[in-house]
């Protein structure tokens, strides 16, 4: 028997505990969140997101091309809420350090935090669970993870690190390729490559209605960071737009650079990428539409089918998704073929009873809080009713394929209104969501997608027009609209008279930097 190359005794442990926690949501994150969406161990992992379109499933293929063995240890997701209330936290971070334990001795280990994870008693509660994760693997055992773009980079990650990787895109369609990305770092470290990560945060907050990263405003920053990473020296950089429903201390954009093993590199790109940024801070405000403009250009166009995005009810940044102010907006103006989802299983309940071809008069929508619209009535026919599962083959946002939005009621209004009723809060991110219920995309004039641009990749198959409408709610887009408590001062825009330049001082270093 042929003797096994050094390399090939590699293990690697995969670990992932993703949330993006909306602190303005008066409704906490549980446990049963994460059971609903997914909450695995071991090998169980590897079954469920080895051919995903998730970063978890580019660790399982990089680790893959590189002869390398992949040991998942833990795999924790729930869709994006209110802050996770703090013994449910604790008890996924315990069971996540439990099972490192039980593991053994690993040669490096693969993360996945989402960067906007708050918990009830650790507002940073990324960097809480990867200082915990150190301290269990010891100081020096490689670390290497990956980033949503929506993260508020903290210096508690960055420290407890040897490199962090971010998407690219947004909408995040690349999650397998920086998961195979971050596969190669911790590869190369553990074979004695030197990794070295350097960080720069600028007092800067990106408007969510500016974060569409192949959009004018934001391509120059990546162009930048592209020829980085053309010029040699830095082996990976990465752009943090920020998530600003996070009320936290650390709450705003940032950036990093990693070399290899070069510290004044490292230092010289995050300056660079960071200047780069707080120059652009001018483009980053955001336009803010209301409703009744933004369903008037819809009505003014009659030639192309536009989708409209619900900035204010923006379900994969945390909000209720039985936001109202376009559902009412809709029903005034009786606008003919459209299409919107809400959440209301008050409402699939009133619908099941009734039966398919009843119609009836139902109270829709703005049942979770005062600050998402009252409730509308409006008499629909009960077209049809699903058991609301369905799965999303095509690369989308997010990298989720099964969804699951619960018991579902199709209903039809005389105005020409498809309104879909789902029992289950439900991203946006996949037009099989109307498939599996019988619905074509394409027969509607107007969309309404509860999102800014995570829906983009699946609605640009069928709408041809965009409108980000300035809606209220928890993910509001004006964050001048928004009461926060506990974020950095000053931020721009929010201070617009903040004055800042990088400066090597302001370098965070990674856990080798």
């Amino acid at each position: 028997m042929a003797a096994k190359r050094e390399d090939e005794w590699m293990r690697i442990g995969l670990i992932a505990l993703l949330h993006e926690s909306n602190t303005f949501s008066a409704h906490p994150t549980r446990l049963e969140g994460f059971r609903q969406n997914l909450l695995l161990e071991g090998e169980a992992i590897r079954e469920a997101m080895e051919a995903a379109h998730h970063e978890v499933g580019g660790f399982f293929s990089g680790l893959a091309r590189l002869e390398v063995t992949a040991v998942p240890l833990f795999a924790a997701r729930a869709l994006p809420a209110g802050t996770i209330a703090g013994d449910d936290f604790q008890h996924l971070v315990d069971r996540l350090l439990e099972t490192v334990r039980a593991a053994g001795p690993l040669d490096g280990y693969l993360v996945a935090p989402h960067g906007a994870t708050v918990s009830e008693r650790y507002p940073d509660a990324d960097g809480y669970w990867l200082h915990q994760l150190r301290e269990v693997v010891g100081p020096t055992v490689p670390v290497v993870g990956t980033l949503d773009a929506h993260a508020n980079l903290s210096p508690a990650m960055v420290s407890a690190c040897d490199a962090l990787v971010a998407y690219r895109t947004n909408p995040h369609l690349d999650q397998r390729q920086r998961g195979e990305e971050a596969a190669d770092l911790v590869v190369a470290a553990c074979r004695g490559t030197p990794l070295t990560m350097a960080a720069m945060l600028p007092p800067l907050a990106i408007s969510i209605e500016r974060q569409c990263t192949d959009e004018d405003h934001l391509v120059p920053l990546y162009e930048t960071a592209d020829a980085q990473l053309e010029r040699g020296g830095v082996i990976s950089n990465s752009i943090l737009l920020g998530f600003p429903y996070s009320d936290v201390a650390e709450m705003g954009s940032a950036v990093i650079a990693v070399t290899e093993g070069d510290r004044d590199a490292a230092a010289t790109a995050a300056l660079e990428l960071g200047s780069r940024m707080w120059s652009m801070r001018e483009a980053f405000h955001g336009d803010f539409i209301d409703a009744d403009a933004a369903l008037a250009a819809c009505a003014a166009d009659p030639d192309h089918v536009y989708c409209l995005l619900d900035m204010g009810d923006n379900v994969g940044g945390g909000s209720s998704a039985d936001g109202t102010e376009l559902l009412a907006a809709i029903a005034r103006a009786r606008f003919g073929p459209s299409f919107m989802c809400i959440h209301d299983p008050e409402a699939v309940v009133a619908c099941e009873q009734a039966g398919v071809g009843a119609t009836l008069t139902l109270s829709v929508g703005g049942k979770t809080d005062a600050i998402h619209g009252q409730p509308v009535s409006l008499e629909m026919k009960v077209a049809s009713l699903h058991a609301g599962r369905f799965r999303e083959a095509q690369p989308r946002h997010g990298g989720i394929t099964d969804f699951d939005q619960g018991r579902t009621a199709i209903g039809l209004t005389e105005d020409g209104l498809t309104l879909m009723l789902t029992s289950r809060r439900i991203v946006p991110f996949g037009l099989q969501q109307l498939v599996s219920c019988q619905l074509d995309p394409s027969a509607f004039r107007l969309l309404v997608a509860k999102g800014v641009n995570a829906p983009l990749a699946a609605y640009r198959e069928v709408a041809d027009r965009f409108i980000r409408v300035n809606t209220q709610g928890s993910t509001c887009a004006d964050m001048r609209q928004l009461t926060y408590a506990h974020r950095r001062r000053p931020l721009f825009p929010l201070e617009s008279e903040t004055v800042w330049q990088a400066e090597l001082e302001g370098v965070v270093w990674g856990h080798s930097g």
